[in-house]
């Protein structure tokens, strides 16, 4: 039991962790303090602290809020939500971060600024750091490049308890979605994650109002979302090139890119108009051109076809007017273009053909990767024709949207102890039973196809580093075929003519 003068002793760790790491003044650490001690009904403080463990979470954060618990201020389902709350009383207020955001901008760079925002969004706990640390993280050499992997272990998994606690909370329909700003600042609930330690940068992106922040779980270096401070659906148009130009220009040491507007295609949020950006670390950005195309138009904008798995038009140019100009040529043209012959039908009753833009800056050189998509499906692929194949559902069946794209991927956290058990099928451990692997209730059933084929080749009793490594190996490969399932023009001879065709009928462009 965590008695009442630790955890008041704690409080004050709290508060000069606050003053070192997240931009607290010293006239503003009574308050601080008061506001903390009226939380756990305390008549006074104990002494400031003048030092902190160096294991905060550990040895602060976590005490703090196991005393809750132990004092019935709060359930054990609920510590995330009250750490969260903790630590947004002790952050600084919304209109204070901007500020503080811009005066270091003004006096020295854009970077300087981001680097001081990203540093605060970790050290007050919006970022999960101690999360991500779980994260499982490999990178496989593809034949058309490097492929990232991970295995994602930072959103915990919930159990049956908090699953009928959720479908049993009323839904009140504020904040619409993840993504509106009206979550700056929001309490939260069992269903809905906290946010009071949100915070987000104002900024305009093609003469509209937009938010920057970052993603608290970290899927690159720098993951952050721009986001429209309107709450309406993603759709991907001349005017959200303009925007990612603009972005660019306001932040050259960051991409940014939109997911299409289509499900399947698209992202898991496509309710709001956002896009995701970083660090310039991802795989594609790797990726050589392969083929130049003269540009009769604007002949200053170079257009490329890139050595990548999937099928993307890479455009070149310091002017950004000229780019923007073949950006929209590009979408026009690909929105309405089929191609019956390798399976490519614009539109049905719903439009099929999308984009994903991304868009970077080298020096004073603009640079825009369009990623050509299309969400059909038939009876032979009712989850996508251009989507992972039914084989590989095991591995990715979710859609492949912005990230996996470009050749990072985010596998699910059930995988890690779907492979263990694998695993242990290959090193003999655990019997290999086709009948209790077929058996729907057991979950490596869906991995059936995947154990025969490893039983297969290596047999029943491989070492533990043997069996890690075929695991590996399989997954590797499976994550570069879902790629190249998602080509709408494959890397093979009559994809590769079938895609010419598009980009000199349809763009007017020459060799």
């Amino acid at each position: 039991m965590i008695s009442q003068q630790e955890v008041k002793q704690k409080l004050q760790e709290l508060v000069l962790y606050a003053q070192k790491n997240l931009s607290i003044k010293d006239a503003d650490v009574n308050y601080i303090t008061n506001q903390l001690i009226d939380l756990f009904h305390f008549d006074s403080p104990a002494e400031k602290a003048t030092s902190y463990p160096e294991n905060f979470q550990e040895e602060v954060l976590d005490k703090i809020v196991q005393y809750a618990v132990e004092n019935k201020m709060i359930e054990e389902n609920e510590k995330l939500l009250f750490e969260t709350k903790i630590m947004g009383m002790v952050s600084l207020l919304p209109s204070q971060t901007i500020e503080k955001f811009d005066a270091i901008a003004a006096n020295g760079t854009i970077k300087d600024a981001t680097d001081w925002f990203f540093n605060v969004s970790k050290a007050s706990n919006y970022i999960r750091v101690k999360d991500i640390a779980k994260n499982i993280k490999w990178s496989h050499d593809g034949k058309l490049g490097k492929i990232d992997i991970t295995i994602n272990l930072s959103k915990p998994e919930k159990d049956p308890k908090q699953i009928a606690l959720e479908k049993s909370r009323p839904k009140s329909g504020y904040p619409a979605c993840l993504l509106c700003l009206e979550n700056v600042g929001y309490a939260g609930h069992i269903s809905h994650p906290a946010r009071q330690t949100l915070r987000t940068i104002p900024m305009t992106l093609n003469n509209e109002a937009w938010s920057l922040q970052y993603s608290p779980y970290q899927y690159f270096e720098e993951h952050l979302i721009a986001l429209c401070n309107e709450h309406r659906p993603m759709n991907v148009t001349i005017d959200t090139i303009k925007r990612l130009l603009d972005f660019v220009d306001l932040f050259p040491h960051y991409f940014l890119g939109s997911n299409a507007s289509l499900p399947i295609v698209g992202g898991s949020i496509l309710s709001h108009d956002h896009y995701q950006g970083g660090a310039k670390v991802l795989p594609m950005f790797a990726a050589k051109n392969k083929h130049r195309y003269e540009n009769l138009k604007y002949k200053d904008v170079q257009i490329y076809t890139i050595n990548w798995y999937n099928s993307v038009v890479r455009l070149e140019s310091e002017n950004k007017e000229n780019i923007t100009k073949q950006a929209k040529e590009v979408l026009d043209n690909w929105f309405n273009y089929s191609d019956e012959s390798v399976g490519i039908i614009a539109k049905e009753e719903e439009p099929h053909n999308a984009i994903t833009p991304i868009v970077r800056k080298e020096g004073n050189k603009y640079i825009i990767d369009m990623i050509l998509r299309n969400n059909r499906t038939n009876k032979e692929f009712p989850d996508g024709i251009f989507h992972a194949a039914p084989h590989l559902h095991n591995i990715k069946k979710e859609g492949i949207g912005l990230i996996e794209v470009m050749g990072l991927f985010i596998l699910p956290g059930r995988l890690q102890k779907e492979f263990a058990g694998i695993e242990d099928i290959l090193t003999g451990k655990t019997p290999f039973d086709p009948k209790e692997l077929t058996n729907p209730e057991n979950p490596l059933s869906k991995h059936f196809g995947m154990i025969a084929q490893l039983v297969n080749d290596n047999g029943t009793s491989c070492n533990s580093v043997k069996a890690k490594g075929v695991i590996t190996k399989y997954v590797n490969a499976a994550c570069e075929e879902i790629l190249e399932c998602t080509a709408v023009f494959k890397n093979t001879e009559v994809g590769q003519a079938a895609f010419d065709k598009f980009l000199k009928e349809g763009l007017s462009l020459k060799d």
